[in-house]
């Protein structure tokens, strides 16, 4: 059988196979709130043949987000609305669903993408920001506020309401989001962090505010529920973070109970030079896998099933995410099964495009979802 699609139990939460569909920017939120967009969006990657579906970086408060359009988790608004956007997929799919809860420190108040993704003034419904330290992301933008013991007790406080939300809306797991140059990665990364507190200077005093976070959720949310992290393994910039380092908070994850890491990279200084190619990213997982024998999620342009199954036969990573792949074909799943002759779930209604040859390719979820 293809390791792609053999089983994988994290707690008490069993995933069908080693694909899982990467948390995804929309950029479609209203305030914060899941709307009608999230539905077509989620709902089509429900169908997928993923064994999980992650809902994308979810702020845990306002000034989280990275543009007015983000997700949002932070109140009964906001978890009222990505309510109602599960309750309509659920009766459609048993795909275990995840959310990632992030929070976008000094590279909030953006402008979208498509408006060309540049800090929005003050003036100009934009927010102040919040940092480790009073360091701008780029030259020209308006330095953020350093976060102080206060405010690093409300931000552990807000990480621990988004899993208790994320529980009650019946979630399948929790991702925190520790890379992409957002706060906890700041945190990490002396590119950002010029604190010279407990909190600042060494490798232990840096990595001492994420760790935090991560035991707060890992308190809040459901101990048969599993909770992994994203990290950035390398900032791609001389005198950054790295992947020595990465494994060193790696470990510290897993001694602390992380029941993944998902080894990603970039995003904390546009001096970064990434060498994009087809899998760059992993020889990171693979580096943090062998060290330190954590369960390890691959992603980064990884396209083609032949290569998941590869990186899961020689070793590279446990768990395989796609994102921009995923977007290009939601029915990725169902084309890797096809490839490598597996089987996916697929709605009823769905069960006739059974190509010629595949007769057996499609498994019928028969309880109606969850």
């Amino acid at each position: 059988m293809a390791q792609l699609f053999t089983p994988l139990t994290l707690r008490g939460l069993t995933l069908e196979n080693r694909i899982v569909v990467a948390p995804m920017c929309q950029y479609s939120a209203r305030d914060g709130a899941a709307n009608s967009w999230h539905l077509i969006h989620l709902g089509g990657l429900a169908q997928s043949g993923a064994g999980l579906l992650t809902i994308e970086a979810t702020a845990v408060a306002p000034e989280g987000r990275i543009t007015p359009g983000c997700l949002g988790l932070w109140d009964d608004r906001t978890e009222a609305a990505l309510r109602r956007t599960l309750e309509a997929i659920r009766p459609h799919s048993t795909m275990p669903i995840a959310v990632q809860l992030a929070h976008a420190g000094r590279k909030g108040s953006s402008r979208l993408p498509w408006e060309g993704g540049a800090q929005i003034p003050l003036g100009q419904g934009g927010w102040p920001t919040l940092a480790p330290s009073a360091v701008e992301h780029a030259p020209g933008e308006t330095p953020p506020t350093a976060l102080d013991e206060a405010g690093m007790a409300r931000m552990r406080q807000a990480f621990a309401e988004g899993a208790h939300r994320a529980h009650r809306l019946g979630l399948d797991a929790i991702e925190i989001h520790n890379a992409h140059g957002y706060l906890l990665h700041e945190f990490l990364s002396p590119l950002a962090n010029r604190r010279d507190d407990s909190y600042g200077g060494s490798l232990e005093n840096r990595m001492r505010f994420p760790l935090e976070v991560f035991e707060t959720v890992r308190a809040a949310f459901p101990a048969e529920k599993p909770v992994g992290v994203k990290i950035s393994a390398t900032d791609w910039v001389e005198g950054g973070w790295d992947i020595e380092q990465s494994i060193a908070f790696a470990a510290e994850l897993k001694r602390r109970g992380a029941d993944w890491v998902t080894a990603s990279s970039a995003g904390v200084s546009p001096l970064q030079k990434i060498p994009i190619g087809p899998g760059y990213q992993l020889p990171l997982a693979r580096r943090i896998r062998e060290a330190t024998g954590a369960i390890t999620n691959a992603i980064g342009l990884i396209t083609e099933p032949e290569q998941a199954e590869t990186i899961l036969a020689d070793g590279t990573a446990d768990l395989v995410s796609l994102a921009r792949g995923m977007l290009y074909d939601p029915r990725w799943g169902w084309h890797a099964a096809a490839a490598l002759d597996a089987q996916v779930e697929a709605a009823p209604q769905y069960l006739r495009a059974t190509p010629h040859g595949h007769k057996t390719l499609f498994r019928n979820f028969v309880n109606g979802g969850r």
